[in-house]
This record gives C-alpha cells, sequence and structure tokens, in this order.
C-alpha cells in the first residue's frame, strides 16, 4: 500500500493524520519482517491505553468500589479485546510480516493484532501526547466502556469448561514442532480430547500456538 492509502487509512482510523508515517510503519511491523518491531511501541501503547482506561471508568462510574473498577479495566484492555478492535478497523490489511509468519496465519493472531493496537497508542501518544491518544482510544472503544466488564473467555479455559461439562476427558496439549528462526520461531501444539475430536494451532510461543489449536478445536464441537 503507498504511503497516502497508509496516512489515509490511519486518519480514518485514528481519527488524526500522522505527522511521522514511519512511526506508524514500525507500529505495523512483526519481529518477522525487516526492520524494527512494534515491541516497544507496543511496550509503551499499553501503559498509556491503562492510564486512560483508568482515567475513564474513575470518571465514568463514580460509585463503584475499586474491585469492579478493576474487572471492567482488565475487560477493556484484554488482549482479545484489543484484537477485535484490530479487526474492527482492518488492522490485518496494513500488517508488515515474513513471509513465514504470514503463512503461518499471524495476520489473524489474537496476540498479533493485540500488540499492534498497543503500539499504534504508543506512536500516536509520541506524536500527540496524552490528549491525542485519549481521543484515539474512546474512539475506537466506543461504548465498549459502558457495557464491557467481563474479560472475553480464554479459548483453553472455555474449551477445559466444556468438556468437563459433556463428562468428556479433559483437553491434552501436545508440541508438535518449532520452526523458523530464533528470532521469529513458529511453534505448532495439538489438541486432543480422546475419543472426541483434535485440531492444531500455530503461533509465535507455544502459549499462542495452545490458544489457536483450543479455538480451532472449539469451532468443531461446539
Amino acid at each position: 500500500m503507498s504511503d497516502t492509502g497508509l496516512a489515509a487509512w490511519l486518519e480514518t482510523a485514528l481519527g488524526q493524520a500522522p505527522q511521522r508515517l514511519d512511526r506508524f510503519e514500525t507500529a505495523l511491523t512483526h519481529s518477522s519482517h525487516a526492520g524494527e518491531s512494534y515491541q516497544r511501541l507496543e511496550f509503551l501503547g499499553d501503559r498509556v491505553l491503562g492510564l486512560v482506561m483508568a482515567e475513564w471508568l474513575f470518571t465514568l462510574f463514580p460509585d463503584e468500589p475499586e474491585g469492579k473498577l478493576s474487572r471492567r479495566l482488565n475487560a477493556l484492555v484484554a488482549g482479545d479485546t484489543c484484537a477485535e478492535i484490530a479487526r474492527e478497523i482492518g488492522v490485518a490489511a496494513h500488517l508488515r510480516l515474513g513471509k513465514q509468519a504470514r503463512d503461518d496465519g499471524a495476520t489473524h493472531s489474537v496476540y498479533v493484532l493485540g500488540d499492534v493496537i498497543e503500539a499504534l497508542i504508543g506512536a500516536l501518544f509520541l506524536e500527540a501526547g496524552f490528549e491525542g491518544a485519549r481521543a484515539a482510544i474512546r474512539r475506537l472503544w466506543g461504548d465498549r466502556v459502558q457495557h464491557q466488564d467481563k474479560a472475553p473467555k480464554h479459548p483453553k479455559a472455555e474449551l477445559q469448561e466444556l468438556a468437563a461439562a459433556r463428562q468428556w476427558r479433559p483437553p491434552v496439549y501436545t508440541l508438535g514442532h518449532r520452526s523458523g528462526p530464533h528470532h521469529a520461531p513458529t511453534f505448532t501444539v495439538r489438541v486432543e480430547i480422546a475419543g472426541r475430536a483434535g485440531a492444531e494451532g500455530r503461533g509465535s510461543s507455544k502459549q499462542e500456538a495452545e490458544t489457536a489449536a483450543a479455538r480451532a478445536l472449539l469451532e468443531q464441537v461446539k
């Protein structure tokens, strides 16, 4: 995509035109791709998101105790929530991935999409400060802040609960193989419910591969 196309998408998605496009390109760059990856910007954006969300919730719900506010905060900044937002604004089309990571499905990875949203927030914070980041976060999260007070259930936990409810044996995860360069590995994991079904998942960590496998198996058995 041209620089003009990327800039136009960022302005539509974030509500602000980027001043330094290279910074946002970094926010969209996975470690499997040449150049600096989004990891440092994701580290920054994660903290900015947490602060903006805490302030927003503190203002919106003046009568709620700390415990309730914390549950709301955890749900709103959860990786699955960030990934949902990434899908809504079309992040996948702008990701900069190495060929192997793209072939392995990183374009649809909850971890990658969630991290990139935080990296974009980090990039915007460096460019537009706290006020600019806050405006973008409120635009992106919208009415979720009013209604979302429970984090999306993790696929592994959901699969475990489903198996127990149906009196099946618990799911068993087996690491298949690891491939790719040391700095950007790909793990393959298989999950089986004995006598029922099995599925495979891949990811840039064992945890991500297990999550992908659980999600794939849930799609079969739900």
